[in-house]
């Protein structure tokens, strides 16, 4: 058990306590991290508190003791029967002080799901749920709750059938789907759900959203604009936001098929859409055209540290990327573009490319097909020259000794993102500046140039870091930060982050000297979607080298050596990626 809640201080505070501050040992109180209210509403029987008291200090809770940890961090579980609780957490210093301090508990399990027993719409859900722009054949979806027995439609013309109570789990859940049809008349206007029962009683319930029918002979086209557009697989989406497909440069045109809430739908190919962010599209006047090509010359050459590879085109068409092992290739597949290609001019300049190839995937969707020499793919970037689409291919360093090498550390959060908060009050941000300093010191150390994307307590946010490392080119990134959970007892432990198949070997390799330091694993997790794994243009990682939630983690990442053996075994997984590099 454990448990406090502390008051956002300093780091330099927070090392005070770890230290051991005598006064504070005879100054008993309690902070509490989580929860952050003193009376919790909650539905669960099972919760967890964390927090903070004297590093000398005895603490209990309704007269259990709760292990206080040397920073004085604590946490705890509580298990609640149905009702009010009332916990009372006591500290007591060694010199007898005590200080109490009450969180009150109402737990209340969930109710089951009951039909509506009344002639009544409990609720009324559409999908799309938001105003938007469709085509005709898209598909509408209702879903209503009310009263079993009824009939129900949406405009008086589209019926919802009631499913059955073992299927929906409840009766009275009535379901429907309406195909929308050309310049359609029933969405010109509000659409309202009718409920009627056997007597000729009604109800009607006015749906929020509101849509706008586009019309297949007039295209929309539009471009995309501002800094790193990408494209995304659907509209799901979480606190990383949706699964992207790949970035895209500017000014790339885009036909635009639908809108639902603040996305666009693009068409890339037949049977192929994505969508798009509306803020990353400027809407291009009636008339333009629909974004199509004949591919013209490619050119396959060598200059400094990079391979090209250009494919001619007479538009700047949407494209996806994506790596691939075993063969080590790029695959490009290049929207609206017909082969019209007769000679691949592959020049002896070009070292790390092995060859160029392209298929017809399927209507205007041109794929090429870039194999590497190498194993390990050091990173590319697609980007458009006029007209030209260009891959831009990274070759292998020359050497891979670190003192040839720039290495990119990235400190997570900072300034106004305070990142995660620990039992003692410290945050995220300034421990994350701490393990980055360290890792510079022992690359430098070892001989290595190093790239910090901050080096202070700055505000930073995701689009200036990336457009920062693509201009600084680093040879690796590895961002620092440490990982919170709801459980600050059961969770804890070290992970790493990888996006790209071809960057895992960095991650799995830091990952592996990691766990030599004791800690937990919590796992080498692929297809993340964290922005600083989103480059292609050079192998990174991201490292949550601990949980600053869990009191035992946070004990560690508060000690300065354990944060230099923490930065020692990203050095020494830095190390085996280059050396498993070298012998490929």
């Amino acid at each position: 058990m454990y448990f406090a809640r502390m008051q956002p201080f300093n780091l330099f505070f927070s090392l005070f306590i770890f230290l051991g501050s005598a006064s504070l040992a005879q100054t008993p109180f309690i902070r509490l991290l989580q929860p952050s209210r003193p009376v919790v509403q909650t539905s669960s029987p099972r919760n967890y508190v964390s927090g903070s008291t004297c590093s000398g200090c005895r603490l209990s809770v309704n007269g259990r003791a709760v292990k206080v940890y040397p920073t004085g961090a604590f946490a705890a579980q509580l298990d609640l029967q149905p009702g009010d609780t009332l916990m009372i957490f006591k500290a007591v210093s060694p010199n007898g002080a005590a200080h109490t301090q009450k969180l009150s508990y109402h737990y209340a399990p969930p109710a089951p799901s009951q039909a509506v027993r009344d002639f009544r719409i409990a609720s009324v859900e559409a999908f799309p749920a938001e105003h938007s722009w469709l085509m005709p054949g898209d598909v509408i979806r209702f879903r209503v709750k009310a009263q079993p027995g009824n009939q129900v439609t949406v405009a008086d013309r589209i019926t919802l059938y009631e499913q059955p109570a073992a299927d929906a789990g409840i009766a009275g859940i009535y379901q429907g789907s309406y195909t929308v049809k050309p310049d359609d008349p029933l969405l010109k206007k509000t659409l309202r759900v009718v409920m009627k029962n056997r007597d000729g009683r009604t109800l009607t319930y006015t749906l929020s959203p509101q849509y706008r029918i586009l019309d297949r002979d007039e295209p929309i086209v539009g471009k995309t604009t501002g800094a790193l557009p990408y494209l995304k697989f659907g509209l799901g989406d979480d606190r990383l936001g949706g699964a992207k497909i790949s970035y895209l440069d500017t000014a790339v045109l885009l036909s635009v098929t639908g809108k639902f809430g603040g996305d666009y739908r693009v068409q890339l190919a037949p049977g192929h859409t994505a969508y798009i962010p509306a803020g990353n599209v400027l809407l291009l006047p009636k008339g333009a055209f629909t974004p199509r090509s004949l591919t013209g010359a490619w050119r396959v050459r060598g200059e400094g540290k990079y391979d090209y590879v250009s494919i001619g085109l007479s538009a700047k068409l949407p494209y996806t990327t994506r790596q691939q092992t075993d063969p080590s290739r790029i695959v490009v597949d290049i929207y609206g573009a017909t082969a019209n290609t007769n000679w691949i001019t592959q020049l002896q300049s070009a070292t790390e490319i092995k060859n160029v190839d392209y298929e017809q995937a399927g209507d205007d969707h041109l794929r090429a097909i870039i194999t590497l020499r190498h194993r390990q793919s050091w990173g590319y970037l697609a980007y458009y020259e006029g007209n030209n689409l260009v891959i831009k291919i990274r070759r292998p360093p020359s050497s891979l000794a670190l003192s040839q090498l720039t290495i990119a550390v990235d400190a997570g959060h900072g300034g106004s993102n305070r990142g995660a908060q620990g039992p003692t009050g410290v945050f995220e941000k300034n421990l994350t500046l701490l393990i980055a300093k360290e890792l510079k010191t022992q690359l430098r150390q070892a001989g290595a140039r190093v790239i910090m994307t901050r080096e202070k307590d700055a505000s930073l946010d995701m689009i200036q870091r990336t457009l920062m490392l693509r201009s600084a080119a680093p040879d690796l990134l590895v961002s620092i930060h440490l990982n919170s959970a709801g459980d600050p007892i059961h969770v804890a432990g070290v992970s790493t982050y990888y996006r790209y198949v071809a960057f895992r070997p960095l991650s799995a390799a830091i990952l592996k000297h990691m766990l030599s330091l004791g800690l937990k694993e919590y796992g080498n997790i692929g297809r993340f979607n964290f922005s600083l794994n989103g480059p292609t243009e050079y192998p990174n990682a991201l490292v949550e080298t601990l949980f600053i939630s869990n009191p035992a983690d946070e004990m560690k990442a508060l000690d300065p050596a354990f944060r230099k053996r923490i930065a020692g075994a990203i050095l020494a997984g830095i190390k085996d990626f280059l050396k498993q590099a070298k012998e490929e």
